[in-house]
């Protein structure tokens, strides 16, 4: 199943020049969602892995070297690289609400009830305020470039270069077809590295998941809409 982003249908881009260059989905890598794969406009996939936290402070000492001394044979054993991410967001309270609501309202009890509705009332309140109670998710990209796999020659790639690759908005048929061949070619490599990730994190009992098609889409969506509220975004 794939999630396309943009439609590059040739009767569906007639624009402008300046409007054409300049459009929010030119200025995106992003080509296409395939499944739990991102596709780029270079040919290039990416895969997002999510990360649970760990609290070192609820640990000895030693523990916590240990889980450390694991970390860094963990970094100094991949042979590709990672972007880390640490995304700080407010804590959405909505689904645990609904759970709350529909559990209070069978509580036979009047004085259990009414409790349970001023506690309900109560997250409520914080949950509108959208800013009380803020998390932290992690997130590890884990990126197989297109230049037939090699990281280092487009890790190294200008910053101006990078630039003028986002803003080429020519996608021709053949380009297309290309970039879907590079996709089914290396999607295996990029899993395997996947693979290597979770089993090295789980090593220290860090939990790992990686991203679906609709966990991506709202990923990226809040990431373009920070205002938004996540229902907003899991709809879009």
């Amino acid at each position: 199943m794939a999630f396309k982003l943009f439609n590059f249908e040739k009767g569906k881009i007639q624009k402008g020049q300046h409007e054409q260059v300049f459009n929010t989905e030119n200025m995106l890598p992003i080509s296409e969602v395939r499944g739990d794969t991102l596709v780029l406009k270079d040919g290039g996939i990416r895969a997002i892995i999510k990360v649970t936290g760990l609290n070192l402070d609820l640990k000895n000492a030693d523990e916590q070297d240990v889980v450390i001394q694991q970390y860094k044979r963990f970094l100094n054993g991949l042979d590709f690289p990672i972007q880390i991410l640490v995304r700080s967001t407010y804590l959405d309270l909505t689904h645990y609400l609904n759970y709350m609501n529909d559990h209070v309202k069978n509580i036979d009890n009047d004085v259990l009830r009414e409790h349970g509705q001023k506690y309900v009332s109560f997250l409520d309140d914080i949950n509108l305020a959208q800013g009380l109670i803020y998390v932290k998710e992690f997130y590890i990209i884990v990126p197989f470039y297109a230049e037939g796999g090699e990281d280092e020659p487009s890790i190294k790639k200008g910053w101006w270069k990078k630039f003028l690759d986002v803003l080429e908005s020519k996608d021709s048929a053949e380009k297309i077809v290309q970039r879907y061949r590079s996709f089914v070619k290396n999607r295996k490599f990029l899993d395997t590295r996947c693979a290597l990730i979770a089993d090295g994190l789980k090593s220290f009992g860090v939990d790992t998941e990686r991203l679906e098609l609709s966990d991506i889409v709202a990923l990226i969506f809040k990431f373009y809409n920070p205002t938004m509220h996540n229902d907003q975004a899991e709809a879009k």
